[in-house]
């Protein structure tokens, strides 16, 4: 019997076990198929969270893309009315200068009509007093010629009349004197 107790031992534990087993055997199924449920759910969740983290990621890449857009756009826009007023201030500038430079131009001509003017007028007037100066001259030539022409006529009237007989004292012949 001895021999027969190696195969009834084994053999009743393994109908316990396969009772116990069948018996829990169909709670185990519905716990695995629970759990499959409940990693199915959460792999499903996990997806759709991750789909909802990503969409929200997109939608604030978006956003801050959109944001990002604006600023440049705002910082563009700004950059260009910058240049803007400045091209109308250099302009305005330009022209001012221009028209400051016409009427200096305007002037400097004016001013240079003028000096031409003062120029013709001190030429004809140093002109006028050579003119005064040369008359001046000639009258004075003129005078000392008259004055040298007064005493070569008085000089002559004097020697002539000197020379005259008139002038001279007769000659009286002396007495001869008794001798």
């Amino acid at each position: 019997m001895k021999k027969w107790m190696y195969l009834i031992f084994p053999g009743a534990m393994l109908g316990v076990f396969l009772v116990f087993y069948m018996s829990h055997a169909k709670e185990l199924h519905e716990k695995e198929a629970r759990i499959k449920m409940e990693t199915a759910k959460k792999q499903a969740d996990e997806v759709a969270r991750k789909k909802a983290a990503e969409a929200k990621a997109r939608e604030d890449a978006a956003k801050r893309q959109a944001e990002r857009d604006a600023e440049e756009k705002a910082k563009q826009a700004e950059k260009e009315a910058k240049q803007l007023a400045d091209d109308n201030r250099v302009k305005a500038q330009t022209e001012e200068y221009l028209a400051k430079g016409k009427a200096a131009a305007k002037e400097v001509s004016d001013k240079e009509a003028e000096l031409e003017r003062v120029r013709k007028e001190k030429d004809k007037t140093s002109r006028e007093a050579f003119d005064i100066a040369k008359q001046v001259e000639l009258a004075r030539v003129a005078r000392r010629n008259a004055e040298l022409e007064i005493q070569r006529m008085t000089e002559m009237i004097h020697r002539r009349a000197s020379d005259s007989s008139l002038v001279r004292p007769p000659v009286i012949a002396s007495p001869v004197p008794a001798k």
